[in-house]
């Protein structure tokens, strides 16, 4: 199991990254709640890890904090929610919010998440009510390195965003319209993503 990595960041398309480790490039799909935390590329970044096996991928995700990756790993004992529906979570809230909501039973935030239906989003307050207290709370440090992130040309960072938010499960229609909320100008791609998702959980 490969649980942590060090090494230079070579890219970052939200969700996915590449990383360099002594000359071997790690491809691994972060939540949008690491992307925020990323230094510029080119800089040394630390990040924690889960491999997912299976039979026709080795799947490695990382990770801002172990708290995200102790989320991460309880969501997927859940029946129902895969991968791509933890990183939705995690993208789409912090781990204090995520526990918040848990203990306050508020399915309704939960359903705004793509890929979680009233079904899911009740089975989710249900098997984590007890699971959420090994968490240790979404409060980490930032990553070593850490810049501002560069603002980019409008088109180009709005196009970005509408990509990783399609890759997150949300429709293209709505991943469009979530972008077109956000006042764009002068802003990274991260940047428009957050602010994208704090519309869906308002």
């Amino acid at each position: 199991m490969i649980g942590r990595l060090h090494g230079i960041l070579l890219s970052k398309k939200p969700p996915e990254l590449l990383l360099d480790v002594h000359g071997v490039g790690y491809e691994l799909s972060a939540p949008m709640s690491t992307f925020y935390q990323l230094p510029e590329t080119g800089a040394s970044v630390t990040l924690h890890t889960h491999l997912v096996v299976r039979e026709d991928a080795q799947l490695l995700y990382g990770f801002a904090s172990d708290a995200e990756r102790q989320l991460f790993r309880t969501l997927l004992k859940v029946s129902g929610v895969g991968p791509k529906v933890a990183l939705a979570i995690l993208s789409g809230m912090a781990v204090d919010d995520f526990v918040r909501c848990v203990r306050n039973n508020d399915a309704a935030q939960l359903v705004r998440v793509p890929g979680i239906g009233k079904k899911t989003a009740e089975r989710l307050l249900i098997e984590m009510r007890d699971r959420v207290a090994s968490l240790d709370g979404g409060n980490s440090a930032e990553l070593p390195g850490k810049t501002p992130g560069l603002p980019i040309g409008k088109s180009h960072a709005m196009k970005d965003a509408i990509e990783a938010l399609i890759s997150l499960g949300y429709s293209p229609p709505e991943a469009s319209r979530m972008v077109n909320t956000v006042d764009a100008a002068d802003l990274s791609s991260e940047k428009i993503i957050r602010a994208a998702l704090q519309t869906m959980v308002k």
